[in-house]
């Protein structure tokens, strides 16, 4: 055993105390009731993080400083930073005591600095022993630490990024029998989306709480529900039955372009009393929205059935904003009833894509407890529409306008279109334009000042004859859209033929048919082009026009139907174009090509008794639907089974290893008189066998790390019985580029013992394989571990090298692991090195290692540079050795 004192002095007869003071159990005293940590983004690599606590304020076990984990190996003592000076419950002097909320809650915030060395991955974290005694759904929670943890990730493609901030404390009171809400109040100051998820409260090393339970599962009888929306973050226990005091946890993760940059976890808890006190009710309006240059005015009321007194209050983004932000004047507490105004006058920079959230509470002044009702308001600012649109056609091409958008914030404007007119007219908070429109966005400008933009669809043209529509936004930095313009239209000049069918007749490899048909021209310039005309027709293997073949020509305009056989329609799709060529003698030229028209060409991907059909096309006119047609094995015949808006299918239900073939109609339209309408084409027949090619869903993972004998203990569940009844092998990975497998088990078991070869840090993950080989290496549930999750290397300050086989020699504490080696010096007080090894057991048995003779008693010092197997568990094969110096003295004594 080893002994750690503070004294550099002390008497041998101190020796026996000393031995009881460090071998007895250490009792910590309990006040940790809940807590978050959340970070600031300050510059660069560098970030302020706080962790809020909310304890029990009369414990002695008060805490001047708490110890943060930044998540790269290092931690640091962080100062409480609220609250005014004085002498604690602890009977110590701190800077700030925190602030009393009542007279058993106090709030204190423990708030640094700290710059990390590179990008990477960050699970922030601390553990504070332990919560207050008697929590109902933790068993023996006075011995179990609180443990909280942010995940921050720094990427630089990303962007800068602050955690959400959370506005409502995470204490409450609730009644037996009445429903209970919490919200909290999360508002993100970089406008990413917020999605809000329980987790279960964790413990020492950040690990399960065993026996930890949701509030409404300790009674068994009457367990109602206990759910959070992850949309908006209300938490609502339906009816608590049981009183006492509960902890729960969730993690509110945010997402920015739909990648997750980092999350924060709330660890609270909410007292439930008996009462026949009745919560206040708040009247507010439903979520609304506000055009951006117009003031928002919103009537809050709140009243009481038993004529308590009303503290009603606003929390949210709106009322932090930086420019004209919201007012909400607390109006007096008033019995029975109160109301107030909420007033916003927004500005273009208010716009963005995500909903501002405003937190109405109503607090009564019941007794036993007090109770409130908490309601959310979603605001969304939106930015006005583009005025004035106009198309003027010109050739094969529309030339657009529009007045710039008086929000200067736009970032440029995205232009949609389609094939005639829709009527569509935007509804109360629409902004963008829905696909159910039909139009199509075309494209997208990056300067708001031009306010010019030319469709020639690509430099293809557009289709002579046709009315396009088009619709105008203006879009922002977070991906936000203004109001649609109005539609304006505009047809071109039908000069030129129109391609409208390109149909499969016959599927083969050799002896293929396509029929092409197209309308004639109509608006023939004859001064011009006086005549008379050719068509010629050219076809090209698949999708591409750039390399066509001639197929044939017409020289009478009514001649518009062509069938082309002796074509592998079955492998390839085909692509039509026609040339219109005036043929006057002494004056022949080309008027123009017709816009291309591919046949439907079906592509499957098998899979378990499933095949997945997409259908590849490139057509110049819109098709509206699909409809999917099977061979029936008895008749012969295709038979319909489906119909679908969109280019693909999946046909399930299905035999594995039999073959089935299929066949697609597509039906479409110009949106414009003078066409055939509908538009009908078929494809090619296409057959395919499914096949089980689909590897078993991923077990749920847990590790337990056994410090003193630097193993991980890993235990998975078993997945037979629900997604995978021909499982062949479990397969346990540690995460990695390329992964490193480190174990293959039975579907009998179902722990393992791992001893990693240098450090227990890492992210493992484990996935099924099933009878046919199939395994998915890319879809998993992990499980990350650190070093932190351990004791660092550390040395003890005395050690009794006297030959009682008790604390003989000089070591470290036990427990440390991912440690390579060391290099510590040991000298006395004349600075002469008695001591020296890179063993990381060291075991220096206090004798000179120059002359063999014992070390007199007394205090010698050492210098110990530690090099330290570290790694980011979420950053694949980031594993580093890293020196950390320790020095200090160590006293000999016999």
């Amino acid at each position: 055993m080893m002994l750690s004192v503070t004294d550099k002095k002390f008497l041998p007869g101190s020796l026996l105390f000393l031995l009881l003071l460090v071998a007895g159990n250490v009792v910590y005293a309990t006040h940790q009731r809940a807590g978050e940590i959340t970070y600031r983004h300050i510059s660069g690599l560098t970030y302020e993080v706080t962790i809020t606590t909310y304890t029990f304020a009369p414990s002695a076990a008060d805490r001047c400083d708490l110890t943060i984990n930044w998540g790269d190996g290092s931690s640091s003592v962080l100062p409480r930073t609220n609250g005014p000076e004085g002498i604690t419950t602890a009977g110590i002097f701190c800077q700030h005591t925190g602030e009393l909320i009542t007279p058993e809650i106090r709030y204190n915030t423990y708030s640094g600095i700290h710059t990390y060395a590179s990008a990477s991955t960050y699970r922030i974290w601390m553990e504070d022993p332990n919560r207050n005694l008697g929590i109902q759904n933790i068993p023996n929670s006075v011995d179990v630490p609180l443990y909280i943890e942010t995940l921050l990730v720094v990427n630089p493609f990303l962007g800068s990024n602050s955690s959400p901030v959370l506005l409502l404390p995470p204490i409450d009171n609730g009644c037996v029998g009445l429903p209970y809400l919490h919200n909290a109040g999360a508002y993100d100051p970089n406008g990413d989306s917020l999605a809000f998820r329980l987790v279960n409260c964790k413990g020492a090393a950040g690990l399960d709480i065993l026996g930890y339970k949701l509030p409404n599962e300790v009674d068994t009888q009457t367990p109602g529900s206990f759910t959070i929306n992850e949309l908006n973050g209300d938490i609502i226990w339906d009816s608590p039955v049981r009183q006492g005091e509960y902890n729960f946890a969730f993690i509110i993760e945010e997402y920015r372009n739909g990648v997750r940059i980092g999350y924060v976890t709330r660890d609270m808890q909410v007292n439930i009393t008996a009462c026949n006190n009745n919560p206040p009710v708040l009247s507010l309006t439903q979520d609304t929205c506000v055009i951006a240059g117009d003031t928002l005015r919103l009537r809050i009321a709140a009243s009481d059935e038993d004529n308590d007194n009303i503290t009603l209050t606003a929390d949210g983004g709106p009322l932090l904003l930086p420019v004209s932000p919201a007012v909400f004047v607390q109006p007096d507490d008033s019995a029975g009833h109160v109301s107030q105004t909420f007033t916003w006058a927004t500005v273009c920079a208010h716009v963005k894509k995500q909903p501002y959230q405003v937190f109405f509470k109503a607090t009564d002044n019941g007794s036993p407890v007090n109770l409130f009702d908490l309601k959310t308001l979603n605001i969304n600012v939106i930015a006005p529409p583009v005025l004035n649109p106009s198309a003027i056609p010109l050739g094969n091409s529309m030339i657009l306008s529009w007045d710039q958008q008086t929000c200067t914030e736009a970032m440029g404007y995205r232009i949609y279109r389609r094939a005639g007119s829709s009527g569509f007219s935007p509804g109360h908070c629409q902004t963008g334009v829905p696909p159910e429109t039909g139009y199509a966005l075309i494209a997208q400008t990056n300067d708001a000042g031009i306010t010019t933009f030319t469709d020639d669809n690509n430099e293809v043209g557009l289709v002579r004859g046709i009315m396009y529509c088009y619709i105008v936004t203006a879009w922002f930095e977070d991906g936000a859209e203004s109001i649609a313009s109005e539609e304006f239209c505009a047809s071109l000049k039908k000069d030129l033929p129109v391609l409208t069918n390109v149909s499969i007749n016959n599927t083969s490899t050799t002896n293929g048919s396509v029929f092409v048909a197209w309308s004639k021209p109509t608006e023939i310039d004859y001064v011009q082009t006086p005549g008379p005309f050719i068509y010629r027709l050219y076809r090209s293997s698949g999708f591409s026009n750039a390399v066509k073949e001639a197929v044939t020509e017409f020289t009478d305009l009514n001649d518009t139907t062509f069938t082309d056989n002796g074509l592998n329609t079955r492998d390839n799709a085909w692509t039509y174009t026609i040339e219109f060529i005036n043929n006057t003698p002494g004056n022949i030229f080309t008027i123009g090509f017709t816009v291309p028209a591919s046949s439907v060409f079906i592509e499957t991907a098998p899979s378990d008794s499933r095949i997945s059909l997409t259908f590849a096309l490139s057509v110049p006119w819109a098709n509206q639907q699909y409809v999917i047609y099977r061979k029936n094995t008895l008749t012969q015949l295709f038979d319909s089974i489906a119909t679908t808006v969109l280019p693909a299918y999946t046909d399930t239900g299905l035999i594995n290893n039999e073959e089935y073939c299929y066949l697609v109609k597509s039906v479409g339209t110009y949106g414009t008189p003078g066409y055939v309408n509908p538009i009908v084409n078929f494809s090619q027949e296409k057959c395919e066998k499914p096949l089980d090619n689909v590897p078993p869903c991923a077990p749920t993972l847990i590790a337990e790390v056994n410090c003193d004998d630097r193993t991980i203990l890993f235990r998975w569940n078993d997945i037979t019985a629900t997604c995978a009844p021909d499982l062949k092998n479990y397969l346990l990975y540690i995460k990695g580029m390329p992964h490193t497998l480190i174990g293959t088990f039975t579907p009998a078991e179902s722990s393992f013992t791992y001893s990693p070869p240098q450090t227990i840090a890492g992210c493992f993950f484990i996935v099924g394989e099933d009878l046919n080989g199939n395994a998915d290496t890319t879809v998993y549930n992990q499980v990350c571990i650190s070093i932190d999750n351990c004791p660092r290397y550390s040395l003890p300050n005395v050690f009794t090298p006297n030959n009682d086989f008790f604390n003989d020699v000089f070591t470290p504490f036990p427990g440390y692991t991912s440690v390579e080696r060391i290099d510590i010096q040991i000298v006395n007080r004349w600075g002469v090195v008695v001591f020296e090894t890179s063993d990381p057991a060291i075991n220096w048995d206090g004798k000179d290692m120059n002359t063999g003779s014992e070390c007199t008693d007394g205090v010698y010092f050492y210098t110990c540079d530690v090099y330290e197997v570290v790694g980011s568990p979420e950053v694949p094969d980031e594993v580093r050795v890293q020196k950390r110096t320790l020095t200090g003295s160590v006293h000999i004594l016999r």
